[in-house]
């Protein structure tokens, strides 16, 4: 599940943090969900049994669009709907042992031109899965506009057992409107563990000033980038081979598989694409992770 960390005050200046102007500057927002199996008459229901938060993140109720004793869908909230200099985003989410969570976003999120102190945003997420559980962490794409500075970091601690499957979609800059990404830095962190040992560590730095942006044997100057990631197949290759039968053939996407983690990599120019690639996959891997048909949230119909 997500995990955005707690962010405590810094030196005790959070309650005027807000308003300074100097690389002090920080708004923060944390949401903790804890999420069990439960009886429920005969049979056994995910249910959200804990919640937190502070500042502006939130959850709307969990929804049940696979029957009452199906997967938990739920949908993370942030009103601002994208993050500016000084903000200071911690998500945490614990899948219990044998329950079934669904996390997505109602819209995609916007990461913000700097202000003119270059003070940088951060966003936190932990996801955690314990034995028999299964998380589904599908969130809408992020959107960094030029100028904007900041870490995105995602944890995702599992247990022998646990399932997991999710994405990341970002894009750079706004070429509609002929805005490209041409300043400003972004780094982004992955880690993925299996009871306390990495499967899989990334960084991945973005900065338009960098030669690894525009070269080819980096970035290549695509715009938008995606990593699909799940864990817990039974038959990994089966589920690769399928993938490559399957999606549009082209040489935007490859797929690959690391110490029982399936990978699929999305490098082009167009978000639509992207977000079209990874729902198809996703439409094809959940049944062979979950062994349940995909249930498309409907806040991605609206």
């Amino acid at each position: 599940m997500t995990v955005f960390q707690r962010i405590e005050p810094n030196d005790g200046t959070a309650p005027d943090s807000g308003h300074r102007f100097d690389a002090g500057r920080r708004w923060a927002a944390s949401i903790e969900l804890g999420f069990q199996l439960r009886p429920d008459g005969d049979n056994t229901a995910t249910r959200m049994t804990g919640i937190s938060h502070q500042g502006p993140l939130r959850v709307q109720r969990p929804f049940y669009p696979e029957g009452r004793n199906g997967c938990c869908h739920v949908y993370l909230l942030h009103p601002p709907g994208g993050l500016v200099s000084g903000d200071a985003l911690s998500i945490e989410a614990q899948v219990g042992e044998g329950a079934h969570t669904l996390l997505t976003t109602p819209a995609a999120a916007k990461l913000y031109k700097a202000d003119s102190h270059g003070v940088a945003w951060a966003q936190h997420t932990k996801l955690t899965v314990a034995k028999g559980g299964v998380l589904e962490y599908l969130p809408q794409e992020t959107l960094a506009f030029d100028g904007s500075r900041g870490e995105q970091t995602t944890t995702i601690e599992l247990q022998t057992g646990a399932k997991c499957l999710g994405w990341e979609i970002l894009a750079l800059g706004r070429p509609a409107s002929d805005l490209p990404f041409v300043t400003g830095h972004l780094e982004q962190k992955f880690r993925l563990l299996m009871d306390g040992s990495p499967l899989w560590l990334e960084r991945q730095p973005m900065d338009p000033a960098h030669p690894r942006f525009k070269g080819h044997w980096g970035q290549g100057g695509a715009t938008v980038q995606t990593t699909l990631w799940v864990v817990g197949l039974d038959d990994e290759a089966g589920a690769i081979e399928a993938l490559r039968e399957t999606l549009p053939e082209n040489h935007r996407w490859a797929v690959t598989r690391r110490r029982g983690v399936v990978l699929l990599r999305y490098l082009g120019q167009e978000r639509n694409e992207a977000w079209a690639l990874c729902q198809q996959a996703w439409e094809l891997l959940r049944p062979r992770l979950t062994g349940l048909p995909a249930s498309v949230p409907r806040i991605w119909l609206t």
